[in-house]
């Protein structure tokens, strides 16, 4: 298989486990074994293409060229490259967690679930891939378009009023503003391919630059940037496995993504480090960050403590890109994979706990983790890797965050990233704590009977379990086999210094 033909079939062949999807609505376990083999068998397509990548090849794919510089076109970056191994390879883990969680919780319409699923990753597989910014535009849409039924699956007056702020605020962002910003480009340039060195150096100089990057970090919603971040807390009311998808293997990892693409590729870094214009982006992304860690210590529910958790963190890699700095970029770059593991990780086991205990409050799980020990212990695996603990993942990425900080003399952002590690301490290892060694609650007395509220209480479903398990010990590689990490994004890397 050639590297072109490995990208077309990177795009369609979810699209084609979406058509089987529906074909065996009737059965369950035929639908579920084509998700999973659709998912593997994209992993291993994605990475027939890795070594050309590290080679220092670029893969490319043209379909078709409507005007000069106009063209719907995939060429294959380290940066990309790296993406697209998440988001097939969590796609596998997901599956394996969806079917203990859908089948634990008698989830309704399975069915449409798994088929929007594998549509979302087809998407997520055209921005991966995508060679200029109208190609990522629309893989952009039709992934917020194939994750809208998703986010309001449970069809309740909550879920529809969450899926119209959702939809709203994705789809008018980049409406509104993204799809403006790219016309604009592409009339000051004559083209829309993402070039090392940027394509906006010389052609929008002072000011002009400043609204153009204003546009394109709030065009990409799917960034979380404050105050546009209202979407990511509202999804939450989705199933678990959905909440995973947003905040780990596709939504968000697409806006960051985006991000560091945009100043990378179309601003270029010296362009932005020579007109000094992205200043604000660097405050506000440090505001983000410290901000939505902040309201994250006062949620109770934990699935909305993780979704405040997320928008922190994803500021962590738009922080980093817009340090225009090597090791700022490669730290973005960095950041994407170790968050996705983390914070995947929580998701997974914010969900083992709902479905096991129907416990969705962290002042109910006092206790739990004597009941759930596995699920607390992944879960503080999650944690330390999100909050940058040595043996995990996360430590790498913030620590060339912070070179980055140094490199570019904005020794203040250092000071932010510590606190929010701290931050990151304050709202996610106390869950832990309750969870080992806090009492249990006591036991109520009705008069007809006694109840201990943990009482029969277990570990959720073996596939929960075991993409929990893959997950943890991912959190833990990364930490070890970062260097292949940090080989694979070096051009990205030099290509921003």
């Amino acid at each position: 298989m050639t590297s072109s033909t490995a990208i077309a079939f990177a795009i369609g062949v979810p699209l084609l486990g979406t058509l089987l999807i529906l074909l065996h609505k009737r059965y369950p376990n035929i639908r579920e074994a084509i998700t999973l083999g659709t998912a593997a068998t994209l992993f291993l397509i994605v990475l027939s293409i890795l070594p050309e990548v590290l080679a220092g090849e670029r893969p490319n794919l043209t379909f078709i060229e409507f005007l000069p510089g106009i063209s719907i076109a995939f060429e294959v970056e380290p940066l990309g490259m790296l993406f697209a191994m998440i988001a097939s390879g969590l796609w596998i883990v997901t599956t394996f967690y969806s079917i203990g969680y859908m089948r634990g919780h008698h989830e309704k319409n399975q069915t449409r679930f798994y088929a929007c699923f594998a549509i979302a990753i087809s998407s997520t597989m055209g921005i991966c891939f995508a060679g200029n910014m109208l190609t990522l535009f629309i893989f952009y849409e039709v992934l917020t378009l194939s994750t809208y039924p998703l986010v309001a699956h449970h069809q309740s007056p909550e879920a529809k009023a969450a899926g119209r702020v959702y939809l709203g605020i994705l789809i008018g962002t980049s409406i509104g503003f993204l799809l403006l910003a790219i016309l604009w480009t592409w009339h000051l340039t004559g083209t829309l391919d993402f070039e090392e060195g940027g394509i906006l150096s010389g052609k929008a100089d002072g000011p002009l630059a400043g609204i153009l990057l204003f546009l394109y970090m709030y065009g990409i919603g799917k960034a979380a940037l404050m105050p546009i971040h209202r979407w990511l807390p509202a999804a939450m009311v989705a199933p678990t496995p959905v909440s995973a998808l947003l905040h780990a293997v596709a939504v968000v990892k697409a806006g960051v993504f985006s991000v560091v693409k945009v100043i990378v590729y179309i601003f270029g870094t010296d362009f932005l480090s020579s007109i000094h214009h992205d200043d604000w982006l660097m405050y506000v992304a440090a505001f983000t960050l410290v901000a939505a860690s902040c309201v994250a210590l006062t949620k109770d529910n934990l699935k909305a403590r993780l979704a405040y958790s997320t928008i922190s963190q994803l500021s962590y890699v738009i922080l980093g890109a817009a340090l225009a700095t090597s090791a700022g970029v490669l730290g973005s770059g960095m950041h994407i994979a170790m968050h996705a593991f983390g914070k995947i990780t929580l998701f997974f086991c914010a969900g083992a706990i709902m479905v096991a205990s129907h416990k969705t409050e962290i002042s109910q799980m006092d206790g739990l983790g004597r009941r759930m020990p596995f699920t607390f212990i992944a879960f503080a695996i999650g944690a330390m890797c999100v909050i940058g603990l040595p043996p995990m993942g996360g430590s790498w990425s913030k620590w060339y965050l912070m070179v980055g900080s140094a490199d570019a003399g904005h020794f203040i952002f250092i000071i932010v990233l510590m606190i929010s590690s701290l931050l990151n301490v304050a709202y996610l290892l106390p869950i832990v704590g309750r969870g080992f060694f806090r009492p249990a609650p006591p036991e109520t007395n009705d008069g007809n009977h006694q109840d201990h509220s943990h009482a029969g209480i277990k570990e959720a479903p073996a596939f929960c379990l075991f993409a929990m398990a893959i997950s943890s010990a991912g959190c833990i590689a990364l930490f070890f086999f970062a260097d292949r990490i940090i080989k694979l994004l070096e051009p990205v890397a030099k290509a921003a210094g």
